[in-house]
């Protein structure tokens, strides 16, 4: 008879190492989506290495049952059986920072009195070892009534005692039903000062900790938290990482763009001329492969995001910065969700839940597309790499490198300028920043390509879904009708796409844009990057490597005037449908989801046109 898998939920602090251990005992079977009706990611996934089935759920970080932003909300309303469509968990993991044990213990007591059946968890174990910190786990286990396991997610240990603690959990258990807790019965709980009492009782009969001294922890946060210094090597990191983007990608890139090149004229010398040839050559290998050659920037990027992650620093970042963005109307929680929008805009605003002034939330919303996404980058690099020469500059940086800081940059001071103007002082309410700072610690090598994983996966997706859906339909609209057979000139200006890009082009005439140009700008409605393929096929770009055919085929139509003015419009205009969608779900506005809409594309408008006119003048 098969035993039913039940359903074990990881609950913790955020920074406690829950994801960790998740990816461990999940491996490559998680499934990433999001909880229904909320924008809340949901990862959930069977435990591998047990001999019970067991699923496994991690859910959002918190600090108690009694929550203040969404995420919270939805792991409190699992833990209790009240989220719609999802069942309760039958078994809880909750996990602690055993390096910061009595910040963990408040949500493992409020949870012991809701009677779910739990494990505790004590993660980074190692680091609170090193520390001289000792804890009697089976005391510990005896005085709270669940089991104590020591786990170092990092690096496996303690992973086969959890198993084996799920496998009897499974054993125990099975055949129970998890109950919905309703309102009354979660609330049933000791005063704050009797909870923080009694915490105190158990960690001063099992655990026995040094008295503080100076580690190189505190010393490495007197610099990297240095108001001046800190901000020096946050802009210095930054600069490496937008350095690295073009550096390191240039030769697997060249490879991409090489095999679709070589891939193209195969199938050109091998297939008959006609529309087979034409749409397979220059509609579906140009459209995809015209993206594809991009994703080692991206993984470049997203390496990073996550190395500093995972590394602590990017707490520490939020705290350093916390002060100039209360300049212009936000505070340090809104760096993380404005940092995530690097990868991309959707997640950013979908993280804004965390920010608990409903005024700093939206101006957060408002800004986070100005921070230059993931997307944006494939078309920033074309242009870059046609028009900017590949020249050091000062002995140090290269030229093409420092444009793309500068794009990045232009996005954030926009971004630090439209939050200003949008805050109203007299309706800001103060919330100081509370965050607990995760100790410094080597990320997991693991636990990186598991996100790299995840994110490549992302994109790879778009590419053989959107992408490829609209580098066909445009490869359609560019190649019908045929040309009348007096025709002149191209075949691409008698097309349905041709007439639209005709009908689009005396409103963008002003910042110097082709009618080609205009065309492009549709499709890269739905992504940003499609705008590359689009380009490849209104250009009628193929045979040779995409990138370099492209970029020579645009530096020989376009002047340096309107290639200045088309990143400009690619800084500013929220050519996503997707990041307006999220806009009008997280706000609920219609009126916020147009303004939001309207405000952007006046900004890419005015800034293309000025860059247009002003770089003209000054060339001239």
């Amino acid at each position: 008879m098969s035993t039913q898998a039940l359903r074990f939920a990881l609950v913790g602090n955020p920074n406690c190492g829950k994801t960790s251990i998740f990816n461990r005992l999940t491996g490559a079977r998680a499934k990433v989506a999001n909880y229904p009706g909320v924008t809340v990611e949901r990862r959930t996934g069977p435990v591998s290495g047990t001999s019970t089935p067991a699923n496994l759920v991690d859910l959002p970080g918190t600090y108690s049952l009694h929550v203040s932003s969404l995420d919270e909300k939805v792991a409190r309303d699992i833990i209790l059986g009240q989220m719609a469509g999802e069942a309760p968990p039958d078994v809880l993991i909750a996990v602690v920072d055993a390096t910061n044990l009595r910040l963990g213990l408040r949500l493992v007591l409020e949870l012991e009195k809701l009677g779910r059946p739990m494990i505790l968890a004590l993660n980074q174990a190692d680091a609170a070892e090193r520390r001289g910190i000792k804890i009697d786990t089976e005391g510990l286990a005896e005085a709270i009534g669940i089991p104590v396991v020591e786990t170092v997610a990092i690096r496996r240990h303690g992973l086969k005692a959890l198993r084996e603690a799920i496998d009897q959990a499974s054993t125990r258990y099975q055949g129970t039903k998890a109950e919905v807790i309703s309102d009354a019965g979660a609330s049933r709980k000791e005063s704050v000062e009797s909870l923080y009492q009694r915490i105190e009782q158990i960690t001063a009969a099992h655990v026995i900790a040094p008295p503080d001294k100076i580690t190189w922890q505190d010393k490495l946060d007197r610099f990297v938290m240095h108001p001046i210094a800190g901000l020096i090597a946050l802009f210095m990191v930054l600069l490496l990482i937008f350095q690295a983007v073009f550096a390191w990608a240039a030769p697997i890139m060249d490879l991409i763009d090489g095999s679709f090149g070589t891939l193209s004229e195969w199938v050109a010398a091998t297939l008959p001329d006609g529309i087979l040839k034409d749409f397979l050559a220059d509609g579906l290998i140009a459209g995809v492969g015209g993206v594809l050659v991009f994703l080692p920037q991206i993984i470049i990027l997203f390496f990073f995001i996550l190395l500093l992650e995972d590394s602590g620093y990017l707490t520490r970042a939020a705290f350093l910065l916390d002060r100039p963005m209360r300049g212009v109307g936000l505070s340090g929680r809104s760096f993380i969700p404005l940092l995530s929008s690097f990868a991309c805009a959707v997640p950013g605003i979908m993280a804004t839940r965390t920010v608990p002034d409903p005024r700093e939330r939206i101006i957060a919303i408002m800004v986070a597309p100005l921070m230059t996404c993931s997307a944006r980058l494939p078309v920033y690099t074309l242009i870059i790499a046609a028009f900017i020469p590949d020249q050091k500059v000062w002995g140090i940086f290269n030229l093409q490198g420092l444009t793309l800081f500068a794009l990045y940059i232009a996005g954030i001071v926009s971004a630090a300028l439209a939050a200003w103007l949008l805050r109203l002082r007299h309706t800001r309410e103060e919330f100081p920043l509370l965050l607990e700072l995760p100790a410094f610690r080597w990320p997991s090598p693991y636990h990186l390509l598991i996100g790299l994983r995840e994110r490549t996966w992302v994109f790879l997706r778009r590419v053989g879904t959107i992408i490829l859906a609209l580098s066909i339909v445009l490869w359609a609209l560019s190649s019908f009708p045929a040309p009348p057979a007096d025709a002149t000139g191209a075949a691409i200006e008698y097309s349905f796409a041709g007439q639209l890009g005709r009908l689009m082009q005396p409103l963008f005439e002003p910042m110097g844009f082709t009618w080609q140009m205009c065309i492009a700008l549709i499709p890269a409605m739905a992504a940003r990057e499609v705008a590359i393929s689009a380009l490849a096929t209104v250009y009628a770009v193929g045979g040779e490597t995409f990138e370099q055919a492209l970029g020579q085929t645009l530096g020989q139509s376009w002047g340096l005037p309107v290639a200045l003015a088309y990143l400009a419009w690619f800084v500013y205009a929220p050519q996503c449908l997707a990041t307006i969608a999220v806009v009008r779900r997280e706000t609920n506005s219609r009126s916020a989801t147009a303004f939001f809409t309207f405000y952007l594309f006046a900004l890419a408008y005015v800034a293309a046109v000025i860059t247009y006119q002003v770089s003209s003048w000054l060339l001239s």
